[in-house]
């Protein structure tokens, strides 16, 4: 009896119209667009047999054009890059579809292949990654922080620091969410048809949306941090760790 290999796709959302820090994705860093960064790092992970950038802009698009990328326009009706995710999931046949921020230009093959090994196990409909989190963030609103069962499901994630160390003792751990989800399309189906929930709405934090409907989300542990870029700062930041990585231009 033959077993199914699973088809996998890694989706960038790619939305140009960002309001903190405008035009974002095709900012440069370290020379090149930062979208590249991330697109390089997705191609790299073995797991994936395709990664294709879901935009909603024609720059984005002729950009992806010149450069031989995978890229698909979508609505720019979609409010979000799971949105985004979920468009492409109708045109694009796969078993299971990773959502790749494109503002992470921190991104490395093994946060995508971690999330990916916790598919062997048939139950696993979604999952995502977590990081040590450092002293400075641990009580950064911006830095969401992701709290789990012994079996590594989510049991919760927060801008608030969870969890609370009452007594101060010193004896809690922080782990730090990084944004990057991969579905089955079941569960991404599911999650498309599900209305915003009380708890993402107060939180600002759209996987919780998941978590308030039963559907557990699967917590895989790294050792590399990234940096989501939002500001010239980060962008800068960014640009420094990349200087001193000197990889290989994408």
């Amino acid at each position: 009896m033959s077993s199914h290999t699973p088809r996998i796709i890694g989706v960038i959302p790619a939305r140009l119209a960002s309001t903190r820090l405008p035009r974002k994705v095709l900012r440069q860093i370290a020379g090149e667009p930062m979208l590249a960064w991330v697109y390089r790092a997705a191609q790299q992970c073995a797991g994936l047999d395709q990664v294709i950038v879901a935009t909603d802009s024609l720059e984005v698009h002729q950009e992806c054009s010149r450069r031989g990328w995978n890229c698909l326009m979508t609505s720019p009706e979609l409010p979000s890059g799971t949105d985004r995710l979920h468009a492409v999931s109708r045109l694009v046949e796969a078993d299971i579809y990773v959502n790749i921020q494109g503002d992470e230009p921190l991104l490395l093959p093994s946060h995508i292949q971690a999330i990916l090994d916790l598919f062997t196990a048939p139950h696993v409909q979604v999952t995502t990654p977590k990081v040590r989190c450092s002293p400075e963030e641990i009580s950064n609103p911006n830095s969401v922080k992701v709290v789990t069962a012994l079996d590594g499901r989510a049991l919760y994630f927060s801008r608030a620091t969870i969890p609370f160390d009452r007594d101060a003792a010193g004896g809690a751990t922080y782990w730090k969410h990084l944004g990057l989800y991969a579905y089955r399309k079941a569960a991404l189906e599911r999650f498309a048809s599900l209305r915003p929930s009380h708890l993402e709405i107060c939180e600002r934090l759209e996987q919780l949306r998941l978590l308030e409907n039963g559907i557990d989300i699967h917590v895989a542990e790294t050792e590399h941090d990234t940096i989501g870029v939002d500001t010239e700062g980060d962008l800068r930041r960014v640009e420094e760790i990349l200087l001193q990585r000197k990889p290989e231009r994408p």
